[in-house]
C-alpha cells in the first residue's frame, strides 16, 4: 500500500462472496435449452467463471450458432438468474466473517462484478450483504470487463481510494489478472482449485490455492490491515 493510507477492499461477488455459480449454470442451461442446445454441463460452464455475462453469451452464441441478439440472450439469462438467486444464494461462511471484521474496523468495501447490476443487487439484498456493501460496480457500467481492470478502477474511484491502497478478493484467473492490471493487491481464492496454477494467480499477494475451504478470515484481515480483528 502507499504510505500510511488506510486500505479499501473490493470484492468480486460470484464465487468469491457467494456461491452463485450453480445458479448461473442453471440459468445458462435453461436459456440455451430454449435455443435448441440440448446439453450444457457444468464442465462447459466452468470455462466462463470470472468472465462477464455479456462476454460469456457472445462466446456461447458463436459456439452454438444461436441466431438471436445478445441483448435478448442477456435479458433472458438475467430473468432466469434473478428467479434462482432470490430463491437461494449461499454466502460463504468464512467470507461473511471476514466482511463482518472489516465492517467493524471501518474498512471501506465495494463489490465489483461481471454480473448485471440487477443481479448484484438481488444477491446483496437476499443475503443481507447489501447493508455493508453500499458501493457496487457492474461490468455493465464500464467499457471493458475482466481481465481488463476497468471495473476495479471504477470501484476505487467511487470509494475515493488510490488503486495502490486497494485489496481485491477474487476467485477467478481473469479477475486476478484484472486486479494486477489495476495495480491492486489481490487475495486469490480459486473457485475451481484446478485453476490455482494459472499464471494470473501467481500475481496474488495472498493465495488460498484450495479455495474457500482454506480461506482464513482472521489471517486475511491481518494481511489487509496489519491488525487482528476484535474477538
Amino acid at each position: 500500500m502507499s504510505g500510511t493510507n488506510p486500505p479499501s477492499v473490493i470484492f468480486d461477488l460470484d464465487g468469491t462472496l457467494v456461491d452463485s455459480e450453480p445458479n448461473y449454470h442453471e440459468a445458462a442451461r435453461r436459456l440455451l435449452a430454449r435455443y435448441g442446445v440440448a446439453d450444457f454441463p457444468w464442465e462447459q460452464h466452468e470455462r466462463f467463471i470470472g468472465i462477464g455475462t455479456r462476454e460469456t453469451l457472445e462466446m456461447l452464441s458463436q459456439e452454438y450458432g444461436i441466431d438471436a441478439p445478445v441483448d435478448e440472450l442477456l435479458a433472458g439469462k438475467n430473468r432466469l438468474y434473478l428467479e434462482l438467486a432470490a430463491a437461494a444464494t449461499e454466502v460463504f461462511p468464512r467470507m461473511r466473517k471476514f466482511v463482518a471484521a472489516l465492517h467493524a474496523a471501518g474498512v471501506p468495501m465495494a463489490v465489483a462484478s461481471g454480473s448485471s447490476r440487477a443481479a448484484i443487487e438481488a444477491v446483496l439484498g437476499a443475503t443481507g450483504l447489501g447493508t455493508v456493501m453500499r458501493t457496487v460496480v457492474s461490468a455493465e457500467e464500464v467499457p471493458r470487463g475482466k481481465p481488463e481492470p476497468d471495473v476495479f478502477l471504477e470501484a476505487a474511484r467511487r470509494l475515493g481510494s488510490a488503486p495502490t491502497d486497494c485489496v481485491v478478493l477474487e476467485d477467478s484467473a481473469p479477475g486476478a489478472e484484472a486486479a494486477h492490471r489495476a495495480g491492486m493487491r489481490c487475495i486469490g481464492i480459486p473457485y475451481v482449485p484446478a485453476t490455482a496454477g494459472d499464471p494470473a494467480f501467481a500475481t496474488a499477494g495472498l493465495l488460498y490455492a484450495g479455495g474457500q475451504g482454506e480461506f482464513d478470515a482472521e489471517a486475511a484481515f491481518a494481511w489487509v490491515t496489519g491488525a487482528h480483528p476484535e474477538r
